[in-house]
């Protein structure tokens, strides 16, 4: 390693060059490194989604999600099948082990849905594959609004004029059409023209499908010229479409579709709606990013297209983006940069005072662009975005310690003076080189254990990991190659090294305390151990959460009514609930969604809506100063002045993960398996109950409860034999009551849906579904509908929730002023005490806290091992177990300052403050070994244990306190950040500080005595 430092004195510039060179190349991989907010944890899913209007929930699930399911079991890869099943509705999610290729998953779900469709008796249903989206892939929503035009033709705007444009635009894979209508060609039948014209359903039916097509004739040859033939019975106006014929009638006229009922643009059968601000419906566009691509890019690329998108509108449509994922990433972002910025400056600042020069200050703190450029390269190479993890856990205190431990030896080699610049820089880099080596690789080390998460906290947690591991080397090698160089020409006219007046009146208060440690050891080490027994007192009652949630700048606020309310009606309440919301001062505007979207993503009932309420900055709140008093607020307000609505908290990209991960929307989901529906919906009232008197839950329901009208048409074969009726002019009739759709039209480069449907005032009630005619198979005449099929009114459920090709019940709750691992364990208590569960019924519980546990599970098993083999590689270096004994007493005491300072600041566990006592492990290991290597090297020159312990902790004082500082420091901007996202951070951060604290007051005051003690009498 000596010639090597030769070498790299010799050839300063040829380094200086080298450095450069990286710099720039290291630059220009940066300027493409794509930027989230967070890192993308979903699932690796496919979604399957059938929609079959009029079918009852039960019908749904047994016809159309059962065979899917089936089909879908058993593929290569599979973790996990769900489904949810709605009248009209069924969704089939797939999920696939993260380590699987989500092309071929999509191939193999494809086939599968081919051999599903002979399974499903049900003619005429689409089986359609979700796009290729993950949970975070909605970043935009577009607002479609204009004078004079209604909601259907904004819908078919959207649909066939924005949407395609924007399904071009690089990095996104659909646009999800939400509010308004689509539009049909819709006739509506009278029953006394058509029993007057001897016309069935069916006729309609089939006058519809069979009139409308086009068929290719080849070619012929004529006159030396080809010519191609093409067969043309298209319909291309309301007119063509009204002059269908139907049938001939008895005088040899033709029955046109106009004569058996009104023909008019009319809309199909609606599954939602979108409204906004309480001033009625909207039509809107969810741009969805396709999975892989980078969100501001997207982004940038959709801003880019929107003027040309907007060109190709009608005069006076206007599109109105009033949502981009852009605004919680600019401002995580931002967090991120003014965290990074001010850390920076902070160590320099904290460098210059303690150090006392300039020129040196800058040297050691060169590694940090040096660091920050690599690292960011790394990311771009391994496809790591810049989020708030993997940027905001690097500390630059972390990033200097070796720069700074090398610059610190060489100003202390150069105040004894007796040797050429050169040959000095060589000698005190040699003398600290292999200690300071080995404690970077050692805090490398402590990292691995990070790499080894699976799941949900892998991929949040390991882009953090790989990243200030990737900076932690990057600062070794440049700390190694670069600062003696460096430091040999910028150092050379320094003045004269020696104690700041801050380290100068640290050190005159140390002196005494280092001497009192020596003169009364057992106080000294009794009180440590004290400390130390106070913090696992404290450490049992610190509570536990995933991750602090990350204010996004927005709510949503699910709201559920009565299963059996009508869209009109709900709407109405919807109304009402948006102009409370806007009556808030921190609002800035309001958005509902109610029922399902066009992508069923998550199918919900038209009693259920999703309120996007998109809040001003922070700084113009006036409710509350936090989120969380601004929901109690809100929430309080709803619940007073709505008092027949359910509502459930959450934030857009949170819902999404949670919705993504459990299947609920909220933070805890309790699963209650068992075949029969009526038995689940009470055992979900009884954990309900049990959860609710729970100190701490909110928003506790349980999901898709109660019970919706169906009006049941069950054929009679026996009297519809003795009739003559077959049961398919029976079915035909039923599907004409809400509205049979038919071949579609191409009208202006959209295309239309036909409709043929009741006149909605002829089967408004039971009674008048009851009294409609069914004709018999010989034309001779009709029958009313009760005299073929009993027709009752019954309760049956909205919702069916399946898992794994089983039943359940699924209890959604929140936790709000408690942390939530011990709010789950209190509530698990609770169930098994008040819940008895029937022999074939079980209960799962399900959630963020699951990855904490499962992230805690693996890493209380590599974190050990990982520690294991840092104490064998100290062994080895400092060639005693008694001195690797020494460095790893630091580990419990350091742990000691990090639980005290998240008792002091209120904060509970979560894998964030397990990231922090990670890092702050590797920092404590880093100075016991650089001055218990000190001190091996005085012992060397002939002192004892104790005057080489006590010398060394006074010489190295200096060093210890800025490593300790520069650390610390480094972390002071994401501890005490109010911006977007530093919730995230502030656990990580507030241990590291805390826990340096302690650790540096072990070193400086505790380790010499105990060397002194452990090593008397050994050479």
């Amino acid at each position: 390693m000596e010639s090597v430092l030769v070498f790299l004195q010799r050839n300063r510039f040829v380094v200086l060059g080298a450095l450069v060179a990286i710099l720039l190349s290291g630059i220009v991989a940066v300027v493409g490194l794509p930027v989230e907010s967070v890192p993308d944890i979903s699932p690796r899913q496919v979604l399957v989604s059938v929609v079959a209007p009029g079918l009852a929930t039960e019908e749904v699930e047994q016809l159309i999600t059962f065979p899917i399911e089936a089909s879908m079991a058993g593929i290569p890869g599979m973790s996990d099948l769900r489904s949810v099943s709605r009248s009209g509705v069924s969704v089939v999610y797939v999920q696939f082990d993260d380590d699987t290729d989500i092309d071929l998953d999509r191939t193999r779900v494809n086939e599968r849905i081919q051999q599903a469709r002979s399974s499903i008796s049900v003619p005429g249903l689409a089986i359609n594959m979700g796009p290729l989206a993950t949970g975070m892939g909605e970043i935009m929503q577009v607002q479609i609004r204009g004078d004079g035009q209604s909601l259907m033709e904004l819908n078919r705007l959207m649909t066939w004029t924005v949407a395609p444009q924007l399904k071009l635009v690089p990095g996104v894979v659909d646009v999800n059409v939400n509010g308004g209508a689509e539009e049909t060609y819709q006739v509506a039948l009278d029953q006394a023209r058509l029993a007057a014209y001897g016309v069935s359903v069916g006729d309609v039916y089939r006058a519809v499908d069979g009139n409308n097509a086009a068929s290719g004739g080849g070619w012929i040859e004529h006159h030396a010229e080809q010519q191609i033939v093409v067969g043309r019975g298209l319909v291309h106006s309301l007119d063509d479409f009204g002059a269908l014929p139907v049938r001939l009638g008895p005088d040899g006229t033709a029955i046109r579709l106009r004569d058996v009922g009104a023909v008019s643009m009319g809309p199909r059968t609606r599954l939602g709606a979108v409204t906004r601000d309480g001033r009625g419906e909207i039509v809107n566009g969810v741009v969805l990013m396709r999975m892989g691509a980078s969100s501001d890019a997207t982004l940038a690329a959709i801003r880019d297209a929107l003027p040309a998108i907007r060109r190709a509108l009608p005069p006076g449509v206007v599109l109105d983006p009033y949502y981009s994922r852009s605004d919680l990433t600019n401002r995580t972002i931002a967090t991120v940069r003014e965290n990074l910025m001010i850390g920076a400056a902070l160590v320099v600042l904290v460098l210059v005072v303690v150090i006392g020069d300039w020129r040196a200050s800058l040297v050691i703190a060169s590694v940090i662009p040096f660091a920050l450029v690599c690292a960011m390269a790394g990311m771009r190479q391994f496809g790591i975005s810049a989020n708030l993890l993997s940027l905001g856990a690097i500390d630059f205190g972390m990033i200097v310690d070796s720069s700074l431990v090398v610059v610190e030896n060489l100003m202390a080699h150069r105040q004894r003076g007796g040797a050429e610049m050169g040959r000095l820089v060589v000698s005190s880099v040699m003398q600290v080189i292999r200690p300071v080596t080995f404690a970077i690789l050692v805090i490398v080390m402590v990292y691995l254990p990070i790499l080894s998460l699976q799941g949900i906290e892998g991929k949040m947690f390991r882009p953090m990991a790989q990243t200030v591991i990737m900076a932690l080397l990057a600062s070794l090698a440049y700390c190694v190659l670069c600062v003696p160089v460096i430091a040999a020409l910028a150092l050379r006219r320094a003045p004269a090294h020696g104690d700041t007046r801050l380290v100068a009146a640290l050190r005159r208060r140390y002196g005494p305390m280092v001497k009192w440690g020596e003169a009364h050891p057992g106080l000294l080490f009794g009180t440590t151990i004290a400390v130390f027994l106070v913090s696992v007192v404290l450490a049992t009652r610190l509570g536990g959460e995933f991750i602090p949630q990350l204010g996004e700048g927005a709510l949503v606020v699910t709201t559920t009514r009565l299963p059996s309310a009508s869209l009109p009606t709900v709407l109405h309440s919807v109304g009402v609930e948006e102009r409370i919301l806007m009556g808030f001062p921190d609002v800035a505007t309001v958005v509902s969604n109610t029922g399902t979207s066009a992508i069923p993503t998550d199918p919900m009932g038209v009693n259920e809506t999703d309120t996007f309420v998109f809040l001003k900055d922070p700084s113009q709140w006036r409710t509350a100063r936090t989120q969380e008093g601004l929901v109690t607020a809100i929430d309080r307000t709803l619940r007073e002045q709505l008092p027949d609505a359910l509502f459930s908290w959450s934030q857009p990209v949170q819902m999404r993960m949670d919705d993504l991960l459990s299947g609920v929307r909220t933070q805890i989901a309790v699963s209650i398996y068992g075949p029969d529906l009526d038995m689940l919906s009470r055992l979900g009232d009884q954990v309900a109950s049990a959860l609710g008197g729970v100190p701490g839950a909110a928003d506790v329901a349980p999901q898709g409860n109660g019970t919706v009208p169906f009006i049941h048409v069950d054929v009679d074969r026996d009297r519809a034999a003795r009739l003559d009726v077959p049961m398919s002019e029976v079915l035909d009739t039923v599907e004409a009551v809400g509205g049979h759709i038919g071949r579609p039209v191409i009208v202006d480069n959209a295309v239309v849906n036909t409709q043929i449907r009741f006149d909605p005032a002829q089967v408004g009630s039971r009674d008048r579904i009851a009294r409609l005619r069914v004709r018999r198979a010989d034309g001779t005449g009709t029958v009313l509908l009760s005299q073929v099929a009993t027709i009752s009114v019954a309760d049956g459920p909205p919702r069916i929730s399946r898992d794994r090709i089983q039943r359940r019940m699924i209890v959604q709750a929140n936790v709000r002023g408690r942390d939530l691992g011990s709010y789950v364990a209190a509530a698990q208590a609770a169930v098994a005490a008040q819940v008895r569960l029937p022999p074939g019924y079980r209960i799962t519980w399900e959630g963020q806290f699951r990855n904490l546990q499962s992230a805690m599970a693996r890493l209380e098993i590599v974190v050990p091992i990982a520690l294991a083999l840092i104490f064998a590689l100290l062994v080895v270096a400092l060639g005693s177990v008694r001195l690797a004994v020494l460095v790893f007493v630091n580990l419990p005491i350091a742990a000691t300052g990090g639980i005290l300072a998240l008792t002091a600041r209120g904060l509970p566990f979560s894998i964030s403050a397990g990231i922090g006592f990670i890092a702050l492990f590797g920092v404590a290991i880093l100075n016991g070994v650089v001055l218990v290597s000190y001190i091996q090297h005085l012992r060397r020159t002939g002192l004892d244990a104790a005057r080489a312990a006590f010398d060394a902790a006074e010489e190295r004082f200096r060093p210890v306190v800025a490593t300790a500082l520069v650390a610390s420091l480094g972390f002071f901007p994401m501890a005490f950040s109010t911006s977007a996202g530093a919730e995230v951070e502030r656990p990580l951060a507030t241990v590291v500080i805390g826990g340096l604290v302690s650790s540096t007051l072990l070193t400086l005051l505790v380790l010499p005595s105990l060397y002194a003690r452990m090593m008397r009498g050994r050479g």
